[in-house]
């Protein structure tokens, strides 16, 4: 009997857009002869978010109607809540191609594969600074998220779509891209009622270690869900990630109290109301919880360290069943002897090592070695080894979330 959390919307079901069988095979032949539209690799990984289910109650991309209630009260025109846009746009003389009511063919523009049919209800324009103030809470281009919505094309399309694949996820990423109903069907299948999910775009360090400890002591299960869309240069590819965490699971965890997976989402780093967007997604793969810990999907010094926990709680109840697990600053306490918070440790800074996958990042770039208590002997190797065999370093900049400034 499936006791997980509903999926979110109204239906609470599941609303996978990918077609399939012999629907998928006519489609495809149909998209064939449709005018083509470029996608770039965030509306790409949305459209696949759309298929899977991840995306549940989406039918597709936004119109005008439904951008402006989500930027202003992160509420759809049927008051679903959604706290992030997710649109599509085309350059203005393509657009005026397209007439309300056509079918068009959505084309991943880096792999030049068939991604969806979308049938186009609504052609729009944006204030893209009142998108950036709203998700982003800044208009600073040098913001990886506002520079993502600056360099949009100049007309967005709504409408619903069909997804006709998932590009190359379910092999490049095999036995970690994960669908919302394999996950649900692994949390059921061990009797999971309580999952908690951690979010990462890092290796796992000992706090990322910590913070899912504590969630394995009052739930049922743990479910490290790893982006594997696109990142911002410097930070490390998913199949070393993956590395990393396998030798944490196997060395350091309870044997089946742990699964892995993979999304297919670009990162938007819009810090607390991408942290709205990961609950969201996480309900729909079955967690009850989400763990929300320092500078969630934050990037630079734009966000407060708990911007992220605080905003749970300014958006209507019942907005979301999947609930935020809240933890403090956490560090190696030498004193301590071990992992501690701000609540549970008595002691000074100096007695502290702070943790954070930008200082880890940075230190193993520039050839050093990080204290021994920052990550497991077993992860550190993983990363040196990848770090050893780079070619082109990328500079990696601190900011006060990282190093407790």
């Amino acid at each position: 009997m499936d006791q997980l959390v509903k999926p979110h919307g109204r239906e609470k079901k599941l609303m996978p857009l990918l077609l399939k069988g012999g629907e998928l095979k006519e489609e495809r032949k149909r998209a064939a002869s449709l005018k083509r539209f470029a996608m770039t690799s965030r509306e790409t990984g949305d459209a696949i978010m759309m298929g899977i289910g991840g995306f549940t109650p989406l039918e597709g991309f936004m119109t005008g109607e439904d951008w402006k209630g989500v930027c202003k009260d992160m509420a759809m025109s049927d008051g679903t809540f959604w706290p992030i846009p997710v649109t599509i746009s085309v350059s203005e003389e393509d657009a005026a191609t397209i007439k309300d009511g056509d079918d068009i063919t959505l084309v991943d523009a880096e792999t030049g594969t068939d991604m969806a049919i979308m049938t186009v209800r609504d052609r729009y324009t944006i204030d893209r600074e009142l998108e950036c103030k709203e998700v982003f809470r800044t208009t600073d281009p040098e913001h990886p998220g506002v520079a993502m919505v600056m360099s949009q094309k100049a007309i967005n399309l709504g409408g619903p779509i069909r997804v006709l694949s998932e590009s190359y996820f379910p092999e490049e990423f095999e036995g970690v891209y994960m669908r919302p109903a394999e996950s649900r069907k692994l949390f059921n299948e061990r009797g999971w009622k309580t999952v908690a999910a951690l979010q990462l775009r890092n290796p796992m360090h000992r706090s990322h270690e910590y913070l899912a400890k504590i969630a394995l002591e009052t739930l049922d299960g743990l479910f490290i869900h790893q982006l594997v869309g696109k990142l911002k240069p410097g930070d490390i590819p998913a199949d070393v990630r993956v590395k990393c965490i396998d030798m944490l699971v196997e060395n350091y965890f309870v044997k089946d109290s742990v699964i892995q997976g993979g999304y297919p989402l670009d990162m938007r780093y819009a810090g607390p109301r991408e942290a709205l967007l990961h609950a969201v997604f996480r309900q729909n793969y079955g967690c009850s919880h989400l763990i929300v810990g320092r500078d969630h999907a934050g990037v630079g010094s734009y966000y407060g360290p708990f911007d992220a926990q605080e905003i749970f709680e300014e958006i209507p109840a019942g907005s979301l069943e999947t609930k935020p697990l809240k933890i403090d600053w956490t560090f190696y306490c030498y004193k301590c002897r071990g992992m501690a918070s701000m609540k549970t440790c008595p002691h000074g800074k100096e007695d502290r090592l702070l943790l954070s996958g930008t200082v880890l990042r940075k230190t193993l770039s520039e050839g050093g070695d990080p204290p021994e208590d920052f990550s497991r002997p077993e992860v550190l190797e993983i990363l040196k080894a990848y770090y050893a065999g780079l070619e082109e370093k990328v500079e990696v900049k601190l900011h006060h979330a990282a190093t407790g400034a």
